[in-house]
């Protein structure tokens, strides 16, 4: 076992088939494309993202990889969330939304808790809305919910984002009632300056010509800084309305134009170890418990 997969699992204290299923699913991440569905909008879906650095995703070559489709990392999910039921931790905070949470290094996540990762790259707010139910059977001290910028990406109307999440906060609060529940806002993106560079690092590779840009590369300069933050004020709004926390990470990753801060993304959506310390800092800011009155946590950049 790789030592990453073996500081996994002390730092959660999971058991065996926790571990054993970390590794499969790191061994299969770096090359797993998936596809997301969404209400609103059907495109075609290749995947919105390139991988990664490689600073991030584990290196890992356990067994032969090969590309997942959605379903599949559904049930990878699945199993994993079954897995953390029957063990029960009495501190568990889970993860849950895309790539941005897929790709959380578990060394940086706060310690003193167990934390269960159920992000899915490319994943939209419709898509999480249908699988939010494999978080029934466990139990969990605390539910990060981070989704939305795919669903700007494929151009799905921004009320339909909304009233999924809200969606989304009214399945997690019926069934885990003692959870703290935590909206987390859109993070700015790189826009045209991400396109640019992304352009410029297949320039003049002739495997380029032969395969579709990702999405994103056209979509990303039409999704204006104003109106993510617009978004923004609605999740709050739904926060609010729900009784539940409110976690607005958009003022301190965003610069002074509303764009993602270079330092803290390595391609204008991801993010890089930087980016990740930082949300950790926030992470650790959001209380053991859902406060009442809901506490909207709004911070500014150290």
């Amino acid at each position: 076992m790789p030592t990453w997969a073996v500081s996994l699992g002390l730092v959660s204290g999971l058991l065996l088939p926790i571990a054993l299923l970390s590794v499969h699913r790191n061994s299969l991440r770096s090359s797993s494309q998936v596809r997301a569905s969404t209400v609103d909008q059907p495109l075609p879906y290749p995947s919105p993202y390139p991988s990664p650095a490689s600073s991030i995703a584990p290196n890992t070559e356990v067994g032969v990889r090969r590309q997942l489709n959605y379903d599949e990392w559904v049930q990878l999910l699945k199993r994993e969330a079954a897995a953390i039921a029957a063990r029960s931790p009495s501190k568990l905070k889970v993860l849950a939304g895309d790539s941005l949470s897929l790709w959380f290094p578990s060394n940086l996540l706060p310690p003193g808790a167990t934390w269960l990762n159920q992000g899915i790259s490319g994943e939209t707010s419709y898509g999480l809305l249908k699988r939010v139910k494999l978080l029934d059977h466990t139990k969990p001290q605390t539910i990060f919910v981070m989704v939305g910028i795919n669903d700007l990406i494929r151009g799905v109307r921004g009320e339909t984002l909304v009233a999924n999440q809200r969606e989304i906060v009214r399945h997690l609060k019926a069934a885990h009632p003692q959870a703290a529940i935590v909206i987390q806002s859109i993070l700015p993106h790189g826009g045209d300056r991400a396109s640019r560079r992304y352009l410029a690092s297949v320039k003049g590779d002739p495997a380029a010509k032969e395969r579709q840009h990702p999405l994103w590369v056209d979509r990303l300069p039409t999704i204006s800084s104003r109106w993510i933050r617009t978004i923004n004020e609605k999740l709050e709004r739904v926060a609010q309305d729900e009784g539940v926390e409110y976690l607005d990470l958009h003022s301190a990753f965003a610069d002074a134009d509303g764009y993602i801060k270079e330092k803290l993304t390595t391609d204008g959506l991801h993010l890089s170890i930087a980016g990740y310390v930082l949300w950790r800092s926030k992470l650790q800011q959001v209380g053991e418990s859902a406060a009442k009155p809901p506490i909207s946590h709004s911070v500014t950049s150290p």
